[in-house]
């Protein structure tokens, strides 16, 4: 089955790119999931992502307590998001706005034409089997969340957790040891750049979004608490 994401892929610097970003990956974890780790590391790694996401909201003391709860479920989602997205990411906002939206909002979607047709092609993404770039996926699931805002709040704390969830999902991380929320943090302003660039949908906007993405992970590796123990 053709990747539909394949063209994105090779669009230019990505494929390098990407690359450069699976190699500081497998610098932390050793060749991804070889590494022993501690509960305690992983632990560690995955508050520093919950953090940093919250704080990209502008209202940090709010969604935090959201964000740690999402983070330590990033690895049972995982695979929930390849089967049944719409569960997973359902879940994921539950667990992100519980306390700060009324219950029967928690985990609903909007219910007009555009959110529906959008929220089904991202399915289709998801679920097709294939071997295509999951950095390239995981940016496009990002930021397509992001723009979308089905859910009209935490929407963009659960973007850039389903964002790990495919790179957790596909082997790239598969601890969740990597905090590639942080990594975008790292970026300051040219995290919302990048995304306003996707939102656009020209060629160069998606490209530079690709870019953003992989270096988000590569600083992620670098920003993880593993980092000082390896070597």
């Amino acid at each position: 089955m053709p990747d539909p994401l394949a063209d994105l892929a090779q669009l230019e610097g990505v494929p390098s790119a990407v690359a450069s970003a699976l190699d500081a990956v497998d610098a932390v974890l050793r060749d991804r999931g070889l590494r022993r780790l501690s509960p305690e590391q992983v632990a560690a790694s995955l508050l520093l992502g919950a953090r940093a996401s919250a704080g990209l909201t502008g209202q940090a003391d709010r969604w935090l307590p959201g964000a740690v709860r999402l983070s330590t479920e990033l690895t049972t989602l995982a695979g929930t998001l390849r089967v049944a997205p719409a569960q997973a990411l359902a879940r994921a906002h539950v667990l992100v706005a519980q306390g700060q939206v009324p219950d029967e909002d928690l985990g609903r979607v909007r219910a007009d034409g555009a959110t529906t047709e959008r929220l089904a092609g991202l399915t289709t993404l998801l679920t097709r089997p294939g071997a295509g770039s999951a950095v390239v996926l995981a940016a496009v699931v990002h930021a397509e969340l992001a723009d979308l805002a089905p859910f009209g709040t935490a929407d963009a704390v659960v973007a850039r957790a389903a964002e790990h969830l495919v790179l957790v999902s596909a082997g790239v991380d598969p601890r969740a040891a990597i905090p590639v929320e942080a990594g975008h943090a790292d970026a300051g302003p040219a995290y919302g750049e990048a995304l306003a660039g996707y939102a656009t949908g020209s060629v160069a906007g998606v490209r530079a979004w690709l870019l953003h993405c992989a270096t988000a992970l590569g600083r992620g590796a670098e920003l993880s608490a593993l980092r000082s123990r390896t070597g």
